[in-house]
């Protein structure tokens, strides 16, 4: 299934679509003109065609927990390794994977333009995830040992030195601040910034030198001693 937001009309996209990719076979009624809102709506899982703009106020709705993981991958897999790929899925019942296409547009924008680099080079990004309802910590444990199990198995397919992976996938499975700053930053830094991130430590130490505003996975300052 591919899943695609537009910007502009069905026509426009049927015309980009039928051009470029006919095979998929694109059709007027599989595409949906939505407002922004709807599409919002769309991604959370309501009825966006029923759901009314004051549910985003409803802070009471249905607990649902989750946990994300993510890659980037460079090189095409071959067919022996998606045998291999989806074996190892059908043995994780809480595992599912989501591949989002790079090139186009992201490939024109160098790497150093903005925080995030994962641009040029990289074929797709793969998001790993898992979602459960009950709080109950062994669902959880379980869910949470499948998605590192996955991402492990992952590992000859992807990005290295260093493996990628996606900020706003928030993963402290790679990595968090335990509070010498510079160095545990470089560990998750890199993977989300690459050559970004000494750049954006600089600018962290100008303009927060005492690293106010920080989280587990935050740019830190630089030391005295880096």
């Amino acid at each position: 299934m591919f899943i695609c937001y537009f910007l502009g009309d069905s026509n426009r996209l049927l015309g980009l679509m039928n051009k470029s990719f006919p095979e998929l076979g694109l059709k007027k009624e599989d595409c949906h003109e939505v407002s922004w809102l709807q599409s919002i709506f769309y991604w959370a899982e309501f009825d966006y065609n029923k759901t009314k703009p004051e549910v985003l106020l409803d802070r009471h709705t249905d607990t649902n927990f989750f946990k994300r993981k993510s890659d980037f991958v460079q090189t095409p897999i071959q067919k022996a390794g998606w045998t291999a790929i989806f074996n190892k899925l059908k043995g994780l019942d809480k595992v599912a994977m989501g591949f989002n296409p790079y090139g186009g547009k992201m490939s024109e924008v160098p790497a150093n333009a903005t925080p995030m680099p994962h641009r040029a080079g990289n074929l797709y990004k793969i998001q790993y995830s898992i979602n459960w309802m009950e709080s109950d910590p062994k669902v959880m444990e379980s869910g949470m040992k499948q998605a590192k199990d996955m991402h492990e198995f992952m590992t000859t397919y992807v990005s290295k030195n260093p493996r990628g992976a996606f900020t706003n996938y928030r993963d402290f499975d790679i990595g968090v601040n335990s509070g010498d700053g510079f160095n545990s930053g470089k560990v998750y830094g890199e993977k989300y910034f690459k050559g970004n991130f000494e750049r954006l430590v600089k600018v962290k130490t100008a303009v927060d030198p005492d690293n106010f505003f920080r989280n587990e996975q935050s740019i830190p300052t630089q030391s005295k001693k880096t």
